[in-house]
């Protein structure tokens, strides 16, 4: 077989493998945590197990993933609650996992550990204490420490989960420079784990601009975005932007990723689904689902863009042809009708006799009263007549009158 055809075989190989990789969707509750290795491991089957040590003055519980408290013949004692994956956190030499839990009791902790409360921190070790306190089973806890009255140390043994796919954390892809709708630290967020119809773009909307972020010491693993499209026939997809060209994003200056799709055929009951995934060198893959409707075709020119380009050629056509005609008709008037200034512009003629029809000056029409008026007018200058100053009777009288 010819070297190349093999490297054909290999490289469609590897995509079509990255392509069907399953995406590493974000967990279902926030009791989970990355080890060492940037390795996930859900704890989401342990959230509230109890876990007992028995004090001399009092019981401590550990509510597993919610909350610690103390309980003694004066009440129950809270040493803080669980509320934010960022305080499960891998730990360091024999410790696997680090819990903090913030916001307990405030009475007489008011100047505590950043002035929340009584706080606590469980320090899991996967496997058995190394005192030997307790073997087997789904774990205890080996030792308490009290550093104050407001803060506690406990270590806890259980029979931790087994780690699951490498992410690559820090990595982030939205809607927008600065946001993370679709994954979020290396981990696709519901809705874009798999077909949500609600979560589905309309027919109109003719692209999707998506922002990628990383961290910029790990930023060149990134490699080019592939795509998959079901049903494969109906939607035509197109990718570009600094994304699709493979440019290493960082935080600072994120790249873009535009998906181009356009519905050839109308697909009324499911909606096309266009499955895109950015392999990682070292890292599962990034993968997420994007949902487009086809409820009517779309032109091979784009539907509004053409029809604003038709527009804009119209325009400019009449906006030649108008140039043209006004030139040619200055020019006729000025050498052939002589005439000169604002008189040899184009439509002045009718434009003055618009202006003067408005105004009522120079009509060449009059009616018979307004003929008459005018007869009336011109006599009421003359001097009157005698007679008609004999008619006048004596007790009348002209008020005004020299």
């Amino acid at each position: 077989m010819h070297p190349l055809s093999v490297l054909i075989i290999i490289t469609t190989a590897v995509l079509s493998e990255a392509l069907w990789a399953a995406s590493v969707v974000v967990p279902k509750s926030n009791c989970y945590a990355f080890d060492n290795s940037s390795r996930i491991v859900d704890f989401s089957s342990w959230i509230g197990h109890p876990f007992e040590y028995d004090g001399k003055d009092n019981d401590l519980v550990i509510r597993f993933c919610k909350d610690v408290e103390t309980r003694s013949q004066t009440g129950y004692v809270d040493f803080g609650r669980f509320v934010n994956f960022n305080y499960f956190v891998a730990g360091s030499g024999h410790i696997d996992f680090v819990q903090g839990f913030y916001n307990g009791d405030l009475a007489n902790c008011e100047k505590s550990y950043d002035k929340m409360g009584r706080t606590a921190q469980v320090n899991i070790v996967c496997g058995n204490c190394l005192n030997g306190y307790c073997k087997g089973g789904l774990g205890c806890i080996c030792n308490v420490t009290y550093e104050s009255n407001c803060r506690v140390f406990v270590e806890l043994a259980i029979p931790c989960e087994k780690p699951g796919p490498r992410v690559f954390q820090g990595f982030t892809v939205g809607l927008h420079p600065r946001s993370w709708e679709l994954v979020y630290n290396g981990m696709t967020q519901f809705g874009f784990d798999k077909s949500h119809c609600d979560f589905s773009f309309l027919t109109e909307q003719n692209h999707v601009a998506l922002y990628l972020t990383a961290v910029a010491s790990l930023s060149t693993l990134v490699q080019k975005p592939i795509f998959k499209v079901f049903p494969e026939n109906g939607l035509e997809v197109r990718l570009s932007g600094s994304g699709a060209s493979g440019k290493p994003p960082t935080t600072l200056s994120p790249t873009v990723l535009i998906v181009n799709w356009k519905c050839v055929k109308v697909a009324t009951d499911t909606p096309y689904v266009v499955n895109i995934t950015i392999p990682v060198e070292g890292y599962e893959p990034i993968q997420f689902m994007l949902t487009k409707m086809c409820e009517y075709r779309q032109d091979q020119g784009g539907g509004t863009t053409r029809g604003w380009a038709i527009f804009g050629v119209l325009s400019c056509i009449f906006f030649v042809l108008s140039t043209l005609f006004c030139c040619g008709g200055f020019i006729y008037k000025i050498r052939v009708e002589r005439q000169h200034g604002i008189d040899a512009l184009p439509g002045m003629t009718i434009l003055s006799a618009c202006i003067e029809t408005v105004s009522g000056a120079g009509q060449g029409y009059s009616r018979p009263e307004d003929l008459n008026s005018a007869f009336a007018s011109e006599a009421s200058w003359e001097r009157p007549s005698i007679s008609a100053e004999a008619t006048r009777r004596p007790t009348e009288r002209n008020y005004g009158s020299i």
